[in-house]
């Protein structure tokens, strides 16, 4: 059990850090140089959407609720 929280709050700790390190990124300076985020955060979003539909139509036919 122990194991398992570990690795839940290891990933929400990942997460949270790439979020708070794409956060803190300075504005563009005057030269116009802007530094790339960590992390496309649009595109994590559509994953996890994807992902959300598909654990959600595989529960909806595991029981039997599929349309």
């Amino acid at each position: 059990m122990r194991m398992f929280i570990g690795i839940i709050l290891g990933i929400i700790l990942t997460i949270g850090g790439a979020f708070i390190a794409d956060g803190l990124r300075p504005a563009p300076g005057p030269d116009g140089v802007e530094v790339k985020p960590m992390v496309n955060w649009d595109v994590v979003g559509e994953k996890c959407k994807t992902l959300s539909t598909a654990v959600q139509d595989g529960w909806n036919r595991l029981t039997g609720h599929a349309t």
